[in-house]
């Protein structure tokens, strides 16, 4: 498999979408290139700009302050329509952590940290802040070992007042246990809204929270007869949205 790195200022260069051409690929990305994955000049990589373009290069030179590369291909992948959005609530351990990376590398779109009523973990303060940035970083490194060409975005911290004005404009489908309606007996949408998938903490979500959400248009489902754990539910419902959207 090719190694697949990122450079979000790639299309910044007009150059960079002409084969034959020759782009650059400095800083942190260009340091674990040759230090750690063993870059070296003749090799073929794959760079992308995390915006759908996708560029197969040769490395000409390899230094840890910058690989120097020629562009052999040039792809354009448009952004999947309808989108599959994730909101996972703030868990204990690294729960939540694990479903946003096996989320990410099962296709998602977008990451919404939710701070659910019974989320034992709480982002205050600073931890607002760097909270998101661990999860952008999580998100970051599972698209270039999935080699996505479009890197999702993690989104700010949301409350549950939020996320039913989320659920006015979009497809909300609320993980549920106990709901009457599987997702798997979801039919594929006829519109371009926005999938918006819930998943609630350890606890799973609050009756009040259902409630609110339900007022605003959200939907109930369950994956099956078993409950799953916040870290595991949300990428068994992306794995079965990628079947029914025709993704896989």
């Amino acid at each position: 498999m090719a190694h697949f790195f990122l450079s979000e200022t790639l299309a910044q260069a007009p150059s960079a979408t002409q084969v034959g051409a020759t782009v650059s690929l400095t800083g942190a990305e260009a340091k674990h290139a040759v230090t750690v994955s063993r870059v070296r000049p003749g090799e073929t990589l794959l760079l992308g700009d995390g915006a759908g373009l996708m560029l197969g290069v040769t490395v000409m030179t390899a230094a840890p302050a910058e690989l120097v590369l020629r562009v052999d291909s040039v792809r354009h992948s448009p952004p999947a329509t309808p989108r599959i959005l994730l909101v996972q609530a703030l868990a204990k351990g690294d729960r939540d952590e694990l479903a946003v990376q096996a989320a990410t590398e099962l296709g998602i779109d977008g990451v919404i940290p939710w701070a659910a009523s019974r989320s034992v973990v709480r982002w205050e303060g600073v931890k607002v802040q760097k909270g998101q940035a661990r999860w952008a970083a999580i998100v970051r490194e599972a698209s270039k070992q999935s080699i996505r060409p479009w890197l999702p975005e993690v989104s700010a911290l949301t409350s549950t007042k939020q996320l039913a004005q989320l659920a006015a404009t979009s497809r909300m489908l609320l993980l549920e246990p106990t709901a009457e309606t599987r997702l798997t007996a979801i039919a594929p949408p006829t519109d371009d809204r926005d999938i918006v998938l819930v998943v609630g903490p350890e606890g799973g979500i609050a009756a009040s929270e259902l409630e609110i959400l339900e007022a605003a248009g959200a939907s109930r489902v369950r994956l099956g007869d078993t409950v799953l754990r916040t870290s595991t539910a949300g990428p068994a419902a992306v794995a079965i949205l990628n079947a029914t959207l025709g993704r896989w």
